[in-house]
């Protein structure tokens, strides 16, 4: 009588035991990842034939003849021996590390390696035990986003390059000797600089003596560009054409207006001539802009002009002028809400109060002096961060 574990032929079947067994020593062979083993020193004992097919060698080829390392580019080997080994033999294990495997025809195959040991028993030698998943895919994934990184940060370095040149157009390259006048100007973009500002400045001379203009456009951008060109453009020609300020004011609404643009912006205009005894004397309007600010020996140092309305929302905006006459040693500050609006700590703002401190404080510089002092100590109050644009001209009689 047959045993039953016997087929009809005679023959035995397989014990589930022996199957499985069977199968495990298949699933080594043929796993989805390289299995091998080697000694301490990186001796290779043992490589599955997924191991060996990665690397395109022969049982005869690695076992006991070749170290682990040896399978590895130069820099990955070095890395082997200075970190891995070392960091294996403290911890006992190593996961994920990214190296390539060399094959005999020249060619690499990124993987990813973990490793564990395996103490020794029995006087049996240590085993370090390693598995290894090509990652073909993922490198060519990382090499990708380093190709896209790369090509942000060169778009990143052109958008910057490209706001500073257009930002540059917005204030003159050198301001012109204006007579019996020192003056300064300082222009400081917001953040990194990445990105064009609304703020600009300008000093020309006219046919009714010279023209200062300085403003601040609504938010940032190309857009905003846009209207920060007109702006200061508008205000050079009909500065030119009319030695009012109040209208040349107004020509700009209108031109804001005709536009159709949803930028509004503030402005200073001020008219600069010199009365008979040859000091300066400027006519001032605002169109909603903040008041330039005096220091005066002989005059209460704060804000002159009335700041009246926005430009490019009303049809007719109050706009008022104001004379304001500058003696010897006298400091006339206009700037753009980047200077008083700056957020320090605790949110708290720069405010006009530390821009009268700050003024007075360095009152016997020159106008460059004056304009780099606050601008540095805006900046500086802003943790070497402004939110916002800053746009400072200083006039200074001198003693």
């Amino acid at each position: 009588m047959a045993r039953p574990d016997e087929t009809a032929t005679g023959m035995c079947e397989p014990s589930p035991t022996e199957a499985v067994e069977d199968d495990l020593g298949d699933l080594y062979e043929h796993a989805p990842f390289g299995y091998l083993s080697t000694l301490m020193d990186g001796t290779v004992v043992r490589a599955n034939a997924t191991f060996l097919a990665m690397v395109g060698r022969t049982p005869a080829d690695l076992v006991g003849r070749v170290r682990f390392p040896a399978l590895l580019p130069v820099g990955d080997r070095i890395f082997y021996d200075t970190h891995f080994a070392p960091l294996l033999a403290m911890q006992g294990e190593v996961r994920e590390i990214a190296v390539e495997l060399k094959r005999p025809d020249g060619t690499r195959l990124p993987v990813l390696v973990n490793a564990v040991v395996k103490p020794s028993a029995g006087g049996r030698p240590a085993v370090i035990r390693l598995s290894a998943v090509a990652a073909v895919d993922r490198r060519r994934y990382e090499r990708e986003l380093l190709r896209e990184r790369r090509r942000a940060e060169r778009s990143e370095a052109e958008a910057r390059h490209l706001a500073q040149i257009l930002q540059a157009s917005f204030v003159p390259a050198a301001l012109p000797g204006v007579p019996g006048l020192d003056v300064a100007g300082v222009y400081r973009p917001a953040g990194s600089g990445d990105e064009v500002g609304g703020d600009f400045y300008d000093l020309f001379e006219t046919g009714h003596g010279w023209g200062l203009s300085l403003g601040d456009v609504c938010g940032k951008g190309a857009r905003a560009a846009v209207v920060t060109g007109l702006a200061r453009y508008t205000l050079r020609a009909a500065g030119i054409q009319d030695a009012r300020p109040a209208e040349v004011l107004s020509l700009l609404n209108q031109a804001l207006l005709r536009e159709r643009t949803d930028r509004f912006l503030t402005a200073a205009y001020a008219r600069i001539q010199h009365d008979d005894a040859g000091r300066p004397r400027l006519t001032l309007s605002l169109g909603g802009h903040p008041p330039p600010v005096r220091v005066s020996r002989e005059h209460p140092s704060g804000p002159v002009g009335d700041p009246g309305d926005l430009l490019g929302v009303f049809g007719d905006p109050k706009l008022r002028e104001t004379e304001v006459g500058l003696s010897p040693g006298d400091v006339l500050l206009f700037y753009t809400d980047g200077i008083t609006e700056g957020r320090g700590p605790g949110d708290a703002m720069f405010g006009e109060e530390r821009l009268l401190r700050s003024l007075e404080a360095v009152h016997g510089a020159d106008a460059r002096g004056v304009a780099e002092h606050l601008v540095d100590e805006v900046v500086a109050f802003q943790s070497g961060l402004p939110i916002d644009d800053i746009a400072v001209l200083v006039l200074r009689v001198p003693d």
